[in-house]
């Protein structure tokens, strides 16, 4: 096990540091153990000197909203750092829109079809930040981030403040080759001009769909799998699998696979980080076991077991 950090640790900063952080409380899981340390940056200059000052053998890891984490029951050691208010602006200028990467996706998408803003809809049915989209190609509908992405910036583990180009993200299926140790910090998407009321439309229709389909009620992950090729999976998406091998409704202690959508996992309300791993384990063992295909975790997860 690794050896826990403290505060007194690291340098000063003019952000926040708080010791032993339930990451319980900011994860949509609601499971998980606690971060050494949470650190929440003033402003870009405060997150730059921090990464500069602090000695590369101590972790750290961006999270948003924790819409798409796992945090394992031994908690996280090292520093969780989590971007606040000076990293949530959105703005509109023509038909750009430049955006903090602590923004929620959908407060983008709604501020972008105000300004009359079109082709960032699909962000209104993804929970998560702007950083956690660039982190991971998020999409929605058919569409995803690289489709409307003009360019990232993010700071290295050194503390450079970097700018990405679309190209330079590298982009595939649910993921970003940036290179790792990236913290994001802003983006510039580039929309189409479009009628208010008809982006709001489509908006609406968009939750409508999420709403019937996903427990978007209950605390949960998002979707767990990523969709394997369908060409390898006979056509199949990740629910269809698990559906196929009987995994709907499968319970492991207090961690349930929806009945409602089976790419979702819930905690009922006592499930554990372990619960939630080794049902996904045991869905993932069974759909290789049975189908053939090997399922790939879209939630990330991090720290150390109990």
């Amino acid at each position: 096990m690794a050896k826990p950090v403290a505060a007194a640790d690291l340098p000063p900063v003019r952000g926040r540091y708080v010791e032993r952080a339930d990451m319980s409380a900011i994860t949509w899981f609601r499971v998980g153990g606690p971060a050494d340390v949470l650190f929440t940056p003033a402003d870009e200059e405060d997150l730059s000197e921090f990464l500069k000052k602090t000695p590369k053998s101590v972790p750290v890891y961006p999270v948003g909203v924790g819409s798409n984490l796992l945090v394992r029951d031994g908690g996280f050691r090292g520093v969780v750092i989590r971007l606040g208010a000076p990293f949530a602006h959105v703005s509109v200028e023509g038909t750009s829109v430049r955006a903090g990467a602590a923004a929620l996706d959908a407060q983008v998408a709604k501020a972008a079809g105000r300004a009359g803003v079109a082709g960032l809809e699909f962000y209104r049915g993804v929970p998560g930040t702007i950083g956690g989209a660039l982190a991971m190609n998020a999409g929605a509908y058919e569409q995803e981030t690289k489709d409307i992405l003009v360019e990232a910036v993010g700071y290295d583990r050194d503390g450079h403040r970097r700018v990405f180009t679309n190209e330079e993200m590298k982009f595939s299926y649910r993921h970003c080759g940036a290179g790792e140790g990236i913290i994001f910090v802003e983006a510039l998407y580039k929309g189409h001009a479009d009628a208010p009321a008809a982006i709001e439309a489509r908006m609406n229709d968009i939750m409508k769909r999420r709403e019937a389909s996903q427990p978007i009620r209950e605390k949960t992950g998002g979707s767990t799998f990523a969709n394997p090729d369908l060409a390898l999976s006979g056509g199949l998406k990740s629910w269809q699998l698990i559906d196929k091998v009987g995994g709907r409704g499968r319970v492991v202690g207090d961690a349930q696979v929806s009945e409602q959508h089976c790419n979702f996992m819930i905690n009922r309300g006592k499930a554990t980080a372990t619960d939630i791993e080794t049902l996904v384990e045991g869905l993932r063992k069974d759909v290789l076991k049975e189908t053939g295909v090997e399922l790939r975790w879209e939630i990330r997860r991090i720290g150390e077991p109990a």
